[in-house]
C-alpha cells in the first residue's frame, strides 16, 4: 500500500490493459481540482460539465466550479435530484441533452461530483455522450471513495433490478477529498462501512483492526480510504471486465443485498444498509458451507453492528420479492447462482454450490 503521511495526498495508480489512471486521496483537494486534472490525467479540453446532485451542489459545487473557472475552463454545472431514483435512463438522457444544449462535444469532458449515484449516472453519461468522453470522478461519500468511483463500472437501474443498464468506462482521474466526508449525516457515513467490511472480508483481514477502532476512525480516514482503494485497484487490475472470476469476489454480500434493495423499493434502504443484510446472510452461508470459522463470522457481523448497520430484515419485505429481484441480477449466469463465500477472513471464492433453497432459508433467518 502507498505510504500515508500527514498532510500529503496519497497516490494510488491503476495500470489496466488500455486505461491507466490515478486515485488521489487526501485533504483540501477540491480547491485543487483544476491543478490535479491538468497534472494527473492530461485532459486538454477547456469545456467541462460538472454533474452533481441537489445535496452535494450546495456543499461542494462552488469550490469545484471555482477551481475550474479560475483555471480557464468553460464550466457547465448540471444538478439532478439527490437519491437512487436519479439512476434512470430518463435522467441520463436529460444530463446528455443539457450537455448538448451547453455546447459540449466529443472533445469535452465530464466531472462526476457526488456519491455512488452520481458516479454511476454521470459516468454512464460520459460513456455514451458522443460515443464516449473522459470522466473525472470526485466521490464525496464513504461508499463512493472506497469502492464505486474506482473500477469503471457505470450504469443505471431498471424497474427489473439494480445496475442492469450500463457500461465499463474507466475514469481518467479520481479525486477523493476526505474533507467531504465531514458533511455526511451519521447514517450516510456509517453505510459506507458495509463496503469497507466487505473488502476486509475478501482481501485484507487486518483492515478489521482499523474498522474496530471506532472512536478514532475519523482521524484515520486517509489510511482507511487508501487501503480500500488499494484493495479495489488490485482486484480491478487482475480482472477489469469480470472475465476471470477475480472481480466477482467484490460481489460478496451483494447477491442477496441487491435483492433486498430492489424488493424494499429504492430509497427505503441506503445501498450500504441493504449490503449489510446481504453480508450477514453471506457470512452465515460461509460458516455453514465453507471453512469460515464461527468466531470469524461473529466478528464480521459485530463490525456491522458497530456502525449501526442493519443485521435483521423487516418482515414486510417478502422473500419471494427478494428472490425474484435476485434472479434478474447480473451475478446469475444462465440461471445459475454464482455466490461468493469466505474461506476465512481475507480469503474468498466463487461457489456454484449455493442453491435457491439455501438462499430462501437464509433470507428467512435474517428475520
Amino acid at each position: 500500500m502507498p505510504t500515508v503521511t500527514n498532510g500529503d495526498p496519497v497516490i494510488v495508480n491503476l495500470q489496466l490493459k488500455n486505461d491507466d489512471y490515478t486515485v488521489v486521496v487526501g485533504s483540501g483537494l477540491l480547491d485543487r481540482t483544476a491543478e490535479l486534472i491538468e497534472s494527473k490525467c492530461g485532459i486538454t479540453s477547456r469545456k467541462v460539465a460538472v454533474v452533481t446532485d441537489s445535496n452535494v451542489a450546495p456543499l461542494h459545487g462552488e469550490r469545484v466550479t471555482e477551481s475550474l473557472g479560475k483555471a480557464g475552463y468553460d464550466v457547465t454545472l448540471i444538478e439532478v435530484p439527490a437519491g437512487e431514483a436519479s439512476k434512470s435512463m430518463e435522467r441520463v438522457t436529460d444530463v446528455c441533452r443539457q450537455m448538448l444544449q451547453a455546447g459540449l462535444d466529443r472533445k469535452s469532458f465530464l466531472v462526476a461530483l457526488g456519491g455512488g449515484v452520481i458516479g454511476d449516472l454521470a459516468g454512464f453519461a460520459a460513456a455514451i455522450f458522443q460515443r464516449g468522453i473522459p470522466c473525472v470522478q470526485i466521490p464525496t461519500t464513504i461508499v463512493s471513495q472506497v469502492d464505486s468511483s474506482v473500477g469503471g463500472k457505470t450504469g443505471v437501474n431498471a424497474p427489473e433490478g439494480k445496475n442492469l443498464l450500463g457500461a465499463f468506462h474507466q475514469p481518467r482521474l479520481v479525486i477523493a477529498d476526505i474533507d467531504t466526508l465531514a458533511t455526511l449525516p451519521n447514517r450516510e457515513f456509517n453505510e459506507g462501512f458495509a463496503e469497507i467490511i466487505k473488502h476486509a472480508a475478501i482481501r485484507d483481514a487486518d483492515l478489521l483492526d482499523l474498522v474496530e477502532n471506532r472512536d478514532d476512525i475519523r482521524k484515520n480516514l486517509v489510511e482507511l480510504v487508501t487501503r480500500n482503494v488499494t484493495i479495489k485497484a488490485g482486484v480491478v487490475e487482475a480482472d477489469e471486465r469480470e472475465t476471470t472470476g477475480m472481480r466477482a469476489l467484490l460481489n460478496f454480500g451483494h447477491t442477496i443485498g441487491h435483492g433486498i434493495e430492489a424488493a424494499g423499493g429504492y430509497g427505503r434502504f441506503l445501498h450500504g444498509e441493504a449490503i449489510s443484510l446481504g453480508l450477514v446472510a453471506a457470512t452465515r452461508l460461509s460458516a455453514d458451507n465453507s471453512t469460515l470459522s464461527q468466531a470469524d463470522a461473529d466478528r464480521l457481523i459485530n463490525c456491522l453492528k458497530l456502525y449501526d448497520l442493519p443485521v435483521t430484515l423487516d418482515d414486510d419485505i417478502a422473500t419471494a420479492d427478494i428472490l425474484s429481484a435476485m434472479q434478474r441480477d447480473k451475478k446469475f449466469e444462465f440461471g445459475e447462482i454464482r455466490f461468493v463465500l469466505l474461506d476465512k477472513l481475507g480469503s474468498a471464492h466463487v461457489s456454484k454450490g449455493i442453491t435457491a433453497e439455501m438462499l430462501t432459508t437464509e433470507i428467512e433467518i435474517l428475520r
